[in-house]
């Protein structure tokens, strides 16, 4: 890994962990209505996964899926436009924070449903496949989604057809309120992947320069032909399932304590300090670049219009004709 890869690694994960906490504090503000999933700990997973892919590669994503599309390229602007409902939102404002498309960016949706975003990455797997190209599809999705029928169908599926497809679970321990403890009876996700005759990795989540190569290898494998790959990423979701869980009903708060002393962004940020890629001015200038872009994006997005009401009844993505 080179200099520059490694600085935009860091970049990267400030970027999302600044981007997060400042939607954090508008929702706080009452300006932000419906649900909000925050990613905070878990951006060393989406910065890794994306470094390793092309422009016109895909992802499918979560809930919890603004990470995803910062890491992917999304216009801030267009970003915290959906999320405040906004007619300038990728979405037209239709989406909001659980539902985001932007096929400029390979973002092929972010969803609700738990688990729904693997049968889609399949499907991408098999358009790439079906029109000889050299792209790659990647599924995030959680441990909880790991239990359901939409993973072991589309694992089946991607490998019995050797599509090019990530599948990569975010284990970060808990889906919704249940620990991954008392709902899977694997310590290691990954280790399913031997199951479907597939190579299945588990890394630490919380270090960048793992899920980067992990995503590197895998990448490499579905380009070559070789079929897909399941990486678990085992991380943990510092905030609660989303923003006004009481979240202390059902974790005990030291144990969040000793996750954030395991941040992802502290550690890659000592490790470049200590190897000398890093120094005190270049940190500061990516801040002060990052705070820019999500002030402007902010301030667009809050002074940007509601869709009109009849707007309900177009499509946000029309079809071509």
């Amino acid at each position: 890994m080179n200099r520059k890869t490694k600085l935009a690694l860091l970049e990267m994960m400030l970027r999302i962990r600044k981007t997060e906490l400042r939607l954090a504090e508008i929702y706080r503000s009452g300006d932000l209505t419906g649900a909000l999933h925050l990613y905070e700990g878990e951006e060393a997973i989406a910065a890794g996964v994306c470094a390793a892919l092309n422009r016109d590669d895909f992802i499918t994503s979560t809930h919890r899926g603004s990470g995803h599309c910062v890491a992917r390229g999304m216009p801030l602007r267009t970003l915290i436009a959906e999320v405040y409902g906004k007619a300038t939102g990728c979405c037209g404002g239709k989406g909001g924070h659980m539902h985001m498309f932007d096929v400029d960016a390979g973002i092929m949706g972010t969803t609700g449903i738990v688990g729904a975003g693997m049968p889609l990455a399949t499907g991408l797997g098999l358009s790439i496949q079906l029109r000889k190209t050299s792209q790659v599809a990647v599924a995030f999705f959680s441990d909880g989604a790991s239990n359901n029928g939409a993973f072991h169908e589309s694992l089946n599926m991607a490998a019995v057809w050797k599509l090019p497809v990530l599948f990569v679970c975010e284990n970060n321990g808990y889906a919704t309120s249940v620990s991954a403890r008392r709902s899977t009876s694997v310590t290691d996700i990954g280790v399913r992947g031997a199951g479907y005759g597939i190579p299945g990795v588990t890394v630490d989540g919380n270090r960048v320069d793992r899920v980067y190569q992990a995503a590197s290898e895998a990448v490499r494998r579905a380009r070559a032909g070789e079929g897909p790959t399941l990486i678990e990423c085992q991380t943990y979701r510092i905030r609660g399932h989303y923003e006004g869980d009481d979240w202390w009903e059902y974790r005990d708060s030291a144990e969040v304590e000793e996750a954030r002393r395991r941040d992802p962004i502290a550690f890659w940020q000592a490790a470049l300090v200590e190897d000398g890629v890093l120094g005190e001015k270049t940190l500061d200038e990516m801040n002060a670049r990052i705070d820019s872009d999500i002030e402007d994006a902010v301030q667009f997005a809050a002074a940007s219009p509601l869709p009109e009401p009849e707007q309900a009844f177009v499509p946000a993505h029309p079809q071509p004709a």
